[in-house]
């Protein structure tokens, strides 16, 4: 049995939609959530952690007892908040903040005890199976999990909506994220389950259309800001004028994920030969 256990304003961030997973031998629970966080399931015996950021382990609190899972590449954010950082990589001044809030706002708890898993590893629930898919990009452990037989995809944070992917933390790659959305198609499910916004979507022809236009949005940032740099510029010029949040956000980590996401689209800009640094930290499109 599957049941999700959908986050407040439509799974929006900073809640999410949980998934608790049932066979007849164990109860999982799939990214504890803020909603998780206030209401806690009971009779969970493993949490699983599709990757280590902190809209996806505000619940974790409540089950100190319970045997938790993330991928190996993530597992050092769940050990320590020190390892967590490292997972952001921000500015000391920002970090400083974001730490508070972390702990404040998303109940974090250390779990040095976690065990790491890989792509391929399975749990067994009794009759039900969840097996690890590996897709990172977002963070470099972020993971799927597919639930047999009930054919149903858990995505983590492909999250398939409007705002598009996120690679803005230390952690992220542009490259791999790329790469998970061509792997992400030929994923075969019935159901696919975000955890922000979509919650469940339901057949592969309905997935593949949110996908496009999901993935597309890379395509449309990267052609903004090559438009931007017809005149030279800074990353730091880059990150004020908002490529991946509207003006209006005023979210501690906005500028780190701008600066970030800038640099990333920048260096392979340059590798193809359409930018060029004109001057120390200054950028600008190449002309023909």
């Amino acid at each position: 049995m599957i049941r999700v256990v959908p986050g407040t304003g439509g799974g929006r961030y900073p809640d999410g939609n949980a998934l608790v997973v049932s066979g007849s031998e164990e109860t999982v629970l799939i990214d504890p959530s803020l909603t998780i966080a206030a209401a806690p399931p009971v009779g969970i015996d493993r949490v699983l952690i599709s990757h280590a950021h902190e809209d996806h382990l505000a619940g974790v609190h409540h089950y100190a007892g319970v045997p938790i899972h993330v991928h190996a590449a993530d597992r050092l954010g769940l050990t320590s908040l020190d390892g967590l950082m490292q997972i952001y990589g921000m500015a000391p001044d920002t970090e400083a903040a974001w730490r508070r809030e972390v702990v404040d706002a998303f109940h974090y708890t250390p779990r040095p005890d976690a065990a790491a898993f890989e792509e391929g590893d399975a749990f067994d629930l009794g009759g039900t199976t969840v097996h690890v898919v590996h897709l990172p990009g977002h963070t470099r452990g972020h993971s799927g999990f597919l639930i047999e037989p009930a054919g149903a995809l858990f995505l983590g944070d492909v999250d398939l909506t409007g705002f598009g992917p996120y690679y803005g933390d230390a952690w992220s790659s542009l490259d791999d994220w790329e790469r998970t959305l061509a792997r992400c198609r030929t994923l075969e499910a019935d159901t696919y389950v975000t955890f922000h916004h979509k919650g469940v979507v339901e057949g592969r022809t309905a997935f593949l259309s949110l996908l496009d236009a999901y993935e597309a949005v890379i395509a449309r940032r990267e052609a903004a800001m090559l438009g931007f740099l017809a005149e030279p510029r800074t990353l730091e010029e880059m990150a004020a004028h908002r490529f991946v949040y509207r003006p209006h956000v005023t979210l501690l980590f906005v500028d780190a994920v701008e600066r970030r996401s800038a640099r990333l689209h920048v260096e392979r800009m340059m590798s193809r030969g359409q930018v060029s640094e004109v001057e120390p930290g200054r950028f600008a499109a190449t002309h023909p």
